[in-house]
């Protein structure tokens, strides 16, 4: 295992043109992504959090190479991924597989297992014969913990747990190296969630798989990650390992977002961080910190000035004016 990080995001922008009107005249454009830079280390699993439009998704889009990035780096071993060898083969897409949020609509319903965990095998040029086909097929079935028979099963006759261990066991075919989970537990049941939760760690720990784990919910957050990258409104306003983060959460909106996590002991208490005012809409974002229209704190200083991440202690960094950084020795 190499020091060097498995991928790395350097200020990654994405922005959306939603055209204007007669010869382009009032031409918008979302920035739904600005600036946003983090490593991912070989085996490691990334937590990317944040309110619905926040950008997360948006982010593991362009990490997959399914959205291309308005500005910025995304390297996976060091190299881009528009670099030469990536392309020859479309070696990326198979190094860096999604499993998406929908277990019913990611699914295609006319095709059985075989056929869809199979897919990947054939278009990467995997498995040359049918019986190496329906080899890994077999294996790849019994590592997701489905039913030995699933294979000439079509995806309706699964429950929607069975149908997400279907699509992650596609996403393990081609044998990549980062898997981008985006809210890939948010459509089930909980008792679901923490299984498929569940088989997700056991598969990284076994493969050694990387993951980039989105999600808004904090609370699964919590069990499987290593570290957590807290977006709002487009950016990164606090990254930390997951002890630093849930432990010591500096950002007044990574402090909302944990006090609003329920707790398991009925009688615990914690402080609440109550919000104020609306989300802002990414069309017309604050001047300076996005986030002070709905910070307890904010100062003037927030009107004119973006914060940026700074270091406050260890390996934690958080994008606030009003918190102590640590010294430089310390950084």
């Amino acid at each position: 295992m190499t020091d060097a990080p498995l991928l790395s995001v350097r200020r990654l922008a994405k922005h959306y043109d939603l055209g204007g009107g007669l010869l382009g005249w009032g031409k918008r454009s979302v920035k739904a992504v600005q600036d946003v830079s983090f490593d991912i280390a070989r085996g490691e699993t990334l937590s990317l959090v944040g309110e619905s439009g926040c950008g997360k998704s948006t982010v593991g889009k362009a990490i997959a190479g399914l959205h291309p990035a308005t500005e910025g780096e995304i390297l996976l071993n060091g190299k881009p991924i528009d670099s030469p060898e990536y392309k020859i083969g479309q070696l990326w897409h198979r190094k860096v597989q999604v499993v998406f949020q929908d277990p019913y609509s990611s699914l295609d319903p006319r095709m059985r297992v075989l056929d869809i965990i199979g897919e990947p095998l054939r278009n990467f040029g995997i498995t040359k014969t049918r019986q190496e086909l329906d080899a890994q097929v077999a294996r790849l079935i019994d590592l997701v913990r489905l039913p030995k028979d699933s294979a000439d099963r079509f995806p309706h006759e699964f429950s929607g747990g069975q149908r997400q261990r279907i699509g992650i066991a596609r996403a393990l075919a081609p044998n990549p190296e980062l898997i981008i989970c985006d809210e890939a537990v948010s459509a089930l049941d909980v008792s679901v969630k923490a299984q498929i939760v569940n088989l997700l760690a056991d598969l990284r720990n076994e493969l050694g798989l990387a993951l980039l784990f989105i999600s808004h919910d904090l609370a699964i957050v919590d069990h499987i990650t290593d570290r957590v990258a807290v977006m709002y409104l487009g950016r990164i306003v606090e990254i930390g390992t997951r002890s630093e983060l849930f432990d010591t959460p500096q950002h007044p909106y990574t402090r909302a977002l944990l006090s609003a996590v329920p707790m398991v002991d009925p009688t615990a208490r914690r402080e609440r961080t109550i919000l104020t005012g609306e989300l802002p809409s990414p069309f017309n974002p604050p001047s300076g910190c996005t986030f002070r229209t709905r910070c307890p704190l904010a100062a003037d200083r927030c009107v004119q000035e973006i914060p940026l991440l700074q270091t406050i202690s260890g390996n934690q960094q958080a994008a606030c004016h009003l918190l102590p950084v640590a010294q430089a020795t310390d950084a």
